[in-house]
């Protein structure tokens, strides 16, 4: 087989889905401080199964709202616009996510615990910094490897050779992606991204999530996408064959003033969140 050209990668990003018209809608309500919790509420009930997704989400252990969320109303006046902005973009990726992804050998439903985990984490990391967006934090480790999902099915046919050199050279699996087809899923991800009109941080933070001193508009918030993914790879948590050999960034951590005391105050914490399966 020839090489799969990254502009054939680029026509197979154009044949994603685009975000459901019912996010996109609650993407721009949010952004409109004359928007209600009832107009979003009225955008939501036009899709019951995001709806129910949604729900399922708020009532979390994650957001430890301490009563039951009955209605998206109460969600957004509870939880506020931007944590529903973010807990509406999981439901919208949760199926494109929970497929399996055989090129990475991760299982059904393993590539969306890794992202969840990674955007628990960065939220967890965001609000320990005081990073001022903890939502968008959120959402940026809940994409940095949607690029895995188009790359799935190119990587099937090259998985053997991209994994013979990792395993010949020792070398990271996304230096081996490089090498063997030209381009990595933190690349083809930036380019979902994009086509999802996604603020450019955070097209930023999924290009350079293994590469945080690369990044450029947003230095802290790719790191904390960086630092939150080694955690979640870490805990073991839905990590595949790239799990193996995780280049970690020491400047990323000095980027965001964390100690290695504050990472394992970060795992004990998210692994109480985990426990709550519900997460998921």
């Amino acid at each position: 087989m020839g090489k799969v050209t990254l502009e054939s990668i680029i026509e197979a990003v154009n044949d994603l889905p685009a975000l459901p018209h019912v996010a996109t809608r609650v993407m721009e309500l949010t952004e409109d401080p004359n928007s209600t919790a009832q107009d979003i509420n009225a955008v939501l009930n036009q899709d019951q199964g995001m709806t129910a997704k949604v729900l399922r989400m708020a009532n979390s252990a994650f957001y430890g709202f301490p009563r039951r969320i009955a209605t998206v109303t109460d969600a957004t006046v509870y939880l506020g616009f931007k944590t529903v902005r973010s807990i509406v973009m999981a439901a919208s990726v949760s199926d494109i996510l929970s497929q399996e992804i055989e090129g990475y050998a991760l299982a059904p439903g393993e590539l969306w615990r890794h992202s969840q985990c990674v955007a628990m984490a960065s939220r967890h990391i965001a609000k320990r910094i005081k990073f001022g967006f903890v939502d968008v934090a959120y959402t940026a480790g809940l994409l940095h490897d949607i690029g895995k999902v188009i790359l799935n099915n190119t990587l099937k046919e090259s998985y053997h050779e991209v994994v013979a050199l990792v395993t010949a050279n020792n070398i990271p699996f996304l230096d081996a992606e490089n090498e063997i087809l030209g381009y990595n899923h933190a690349l083809v991800g930036a380019k979902i991204a994009e086509k999802w009109n996604l603020p450019q941080e955070l097209v930023e933070a999924i290009a350079y999530h293994h590469t945080p001193e690369q990044s450029g508009v947003n230095k802290n918030l790719t790191a904390i996408v960086h630092v939150a993914d080694a955690i979640c790879v870490s805990m073991g948590i839905g990590i595949g064959i790239d799990g193996m050999l995780y280049p970690f960034s020491e400047q990323a951590l000095s980027q965001l003033a964390l100690q290695v005391s504050d990472i394992d105050i970060l795992v004990s914490q998210l692994t109480d969140v985990f426990v709550d399966q519900q997460s998921f």
